[in-house]
Formats: structure tokens, sequence, C-alpha cells
């Protein structure tokens, strides 16, 4: 998937640049993160970017796209993902229709020849028209870009932010033909040759670390681990992605919220269930919390049964009393 941006600014001379350059987009960052962020800039690395979901990992990439002003170009790991789906493949549809338009155009009347007997002679004009036929198939113009393609050679030749997202998902076959790309910025494709990026992306990969990502391709990156903001800083980020929110309500959804992650449940919600809920309680028309309406709005909070049950069962009274 990629999304246009602005023609490319510079990167960021210094780690409080890229700090700034994130929260001039909205993304409210923290000195490790900048400092992170600034080195893989400054030495051409892929930032890997570990942390539980939801706590702004994917953001990273989208925010430093537009911050730079480039295209963003997102590879969505998933299981059984193949070099097909994230770097290209031939178009055998288009493939078949130009054989065919080109063995109709050959055979008319005048090749009334073709039953004859093979010589040692030289290449008849059959053979050269199938050598050329084999060639012309095999040519860009019937190669499909996938993600990993079109950011090392992007139509336009702007180097793209790749975004890699939830790495772990994938096999580990597939994460070595990744450090085999990430290691030259090239891919070779047998019927073409090598593409190698003349200007190398910006990387981010993601990870959720439901396994762990292997070694020789964590020390090709950069890496820092994001958790859970402070009650500071989620404020700042609640703040930032939803300023019409009521100053009472949004002290009071990030109290409830940090008190909750410490709590024994299967899946603590991250800042990214922090501000669904904070909509939809601005939704209901809400200006500050109660025990009713947190009851009522829990699965915007929680998407798990037996966390719901957990709540339910005096979890939110529990809660609610920090809030106050």
């Amino acid at each position: 998937m990629t999304h246009r941006a602005q023609p490319p600014g510079p990167r960021p001379s210094a780690v409080d640049d890229a700090v700034a350059l994130l929260r001039d987009q909205g993304y409210v960052a923290d000195v490790g993160l900048g400092t992170a962020l600034f080195l893989a800039l400054e030495l051409g690395r892929p930032l890997l970017l570990e942390g539980e979901a939801g706590v702004g990992k994917t953001e990273v990439g989208k925010t430093l796209a537009a911050g730079l002003g480039r295209p963003l170009i997102r590879l969505q790991c998933y299981e059984g993902l193949d070099l097909a789906s994230a770097a290209y493949e031939w178009n055998y549809a288009k493939q078949m229709i130009h054989i065919r338009a080109a063995e109709g155009g050959r055979d008319g009347p005048a090749s009334g020849t073709r039953g004859s007997s093979a010589t040692d002679g030289p290449p008849s004009d059959t053979d050269a028209a199938t050598t050329n036929l084999a060639r012309d198939v095999f040519s860009d113009d019937f190669l499909i870009r996938r993600p990993l393609l079109s950011a090392l050679d992007p139509e336009d030749g702007v180097a793209p932010v790749l975004l890699i997202d939830e790495l772990d998902r994938t096999d580990e076959p597939f994460e070595a033909y990744l450090l085999e790309v990430l290691s030259d910025f090239q891919i070779t494709i047998p019927e073409l040759g090598t593409v190698t990026a003349a200007e190398p992306p910006h990387v981010i990969i993601t990870s959720n670390r439901t396994r762990e990502i292997h070694d020789a391709l964590k020390r090709r990156c950069i890496y820092h681990w994001i958790d859970y903001p402070t009650a500071d800083r989620e404020l700042e980020i609640l703040a930032s992605r939803v300023p019409d929110a009521p100053e009472q309500l949004s002290v009071q959804v990030v109290t409830f919220v940090q008190k909750v992650r410490e709590l024994e449940l299967f899946k603590r919600p991250g800042v990214a269930e922090t501000l669904d809920w904070t909509r939809a309680l601005m939704a209901l028309d809400r200006h500050t919390l109660d025990r009713e309406t947190a009851h009522r709005t829990l699965g915007v909070l929680l998407k798990y049964q037996d966390d719901l049950e957990r709540m339910a069962d005096g979890g939110v009274e529990e809660v609610m009393e920090a809030v106050g």
C-alpha cells in the first residue's frame, strides 16, 4: 500500500530535531525514541520497534513519512507471507495473452513448413521469434511490483519510508530473505537481474513480540522498545490526538486506564484504546466519567471476555476509587 507525500524535506540533524519532527505531526515522542530514530536515519539503518500492541509503533512509520515529506510504503506482515506478495511476481495472465497473440500472428497460411524435420543448420526464424517472445514476457511490462521492490525502485525516484509492520507474524524463512534484502538494499530477479536502490528507503520494522525476531536481523537494526506511556505523557498524547476532549474527562480517562494496566488482565489496553475510549465517551456526550458509563463502554477499552468479566466483577469499582 503506497501513500503519496509532499516533496521530501531534510532529515533531522540532531536528536531534538527528530523529537520535534514527530511532535510536529502530532506524535508525542520521548527523547529515547527520538535518539533511536535519529541514529537510524543518520546511520542508514532500519529502526526495529518492539512493544505491546497499541502503543504507537506503526504510527512512528506513518508520522516519519509525513514529517519527511516522503511516500509511505507499508508491508503488512502475516503468517505465510511469501516473495510474491512481499517483493514481486509476474503477471501470468497478461503473459499468456501476449503469448497467444504472438502465436496467432505467426500461425498463418505461410507457415506451411511446420512439419519439416529439424536440421543442424542455423536457428530458424521460428526459433528466433520464440527467444524474443520469452524475453518479452519477462520484461518490466509484465512485472507486478510489491512493497519491497517498490521501496527499492520507486517509480518517481523518491526514496520512501518503508514500514514493515508486525514482522513477528511471518515465519523464519521470510525473515531470512528480508535480512538479505536489507543488508544490501537489493533484490535479485532471475529473469531481469539485480535491482539495487539508488537511494535506500528509510525502514521502520515493528513487532508485537509474539515470537522473537532472529538475532541476525536485530544486529542489522537500531532497536527501541516502546512501553506504555506514563500518565503525564498519555495526557499529552490525548491532548494532541483528541484536542476537543474536556480536561476533566481526559484526566479521569488516563487515570482509569493507568490503573487498569496494573491489574492482572489478558490484554492491557494500549494508547490506541485510550484514544478510542475518549472519543466514545464524547460521542455519548459525557464530560466526566461515572461508574455506569464505564461499565457500559468497557468493550471499547478491553477486547477479551475474561478481561471484561474481571472488570465487571468489582474491577470497575476498584479502579473508579482511584479516579475519584
